[in-house]
């Protein structure tokens, strides 16, 4: 029961901090909706609103929203570690304002906290740590979209979104380079695709190891 109570304490915070960080970040500018953290933070969101009405209302949680939870949880992660580590270093006494700590890093931080609580199974497969991907990847082809297409992410009329998605950098796809981002698209993509994988894996590992404490 305690776990009930505080699994439903956490999910509140998320979605709470989700509705308040995304409005804040929309009313600042309506294209902060084409940034990934803006979208895996609605995801996060709307699944743990989700999940608080099936614990209120005592309905029963299938399968494949565990393996939803877990992807969504993931991309969050991602979320949180590429802005602490890549993109906050260089915003300055911009990285972390009210909005940018409760979409970079209290949803995250909750989010993670939640899905250990809580929201784990112990029948994940090992290739569920490959579905993990999917957020990435349709984000992967919206930004390219929005680079062909030259929209506007803002930073001065930049067309994408984070400096390792800028294709026609000094690096461009495949090279490399003495300037920002040093490397191409190709293998920052590689890079995080890795990191992915490799946290979806950790986390449906921890995720057992818990099932069977839990069952002892």
């Amino acid at each position: 029961m305690a776990r009930k109570i505080t699994s439903i304490i956490l999910k509140s915070i998320v979605a709470l901090s989700v509705t308040v960080g995304v409005i804040i970040h929309v009313v600042a500018d309506s294209r902060a909706l084409l940034f990934f953290t803006t979208q895996s933070n609605i995801w996060i969101g709307v699944a743990c609103l989700v999940g608080l009405a099936l614990m209120i209302f005592k309905l029963p949680i299938k399968k494949w929203m565990y393996s939803v939870k877990l992807i969504f949880t993931v991309s969050i992660t991602l979320t949180g570690v590429v802005y602490c580590t890549m993109l906050a270093p260089f915003l300055g006494s911009e990285a972390y304002t009210f909005s940018s700590t409760l979409l970079h890093v209290v949803v995250p931080v909750v989010s993670v906290a939640d899905f250990f609580l809580y929201d784990f199974s112990t029948e994940y497969k090992k290739w569920e740590c490959l579905t993990a991907t999917i957020p990435p990847i349709y984000y992967l082809v919206f930004a390219g979209i929005g680079y062909a297409l030259n929209w506007d992410f803002g930073y001065g009329g930049q067309t994408y979104p984070y400096f390792f998605l800028n294709w026609g950098s000094p690096a461009g796809a495949f090279g490399f380079s003495d300037q920002s981002p040093y490397i191409g698209v190709f293998y920052y993509v590689v890079i995080l695709s890795a990191f992915v994988i490799g946290i979806a894996a950790l986390y449906i590992l921890l995720a057992k190891l818990l099932c069977r404490k839990n069952s002892k």
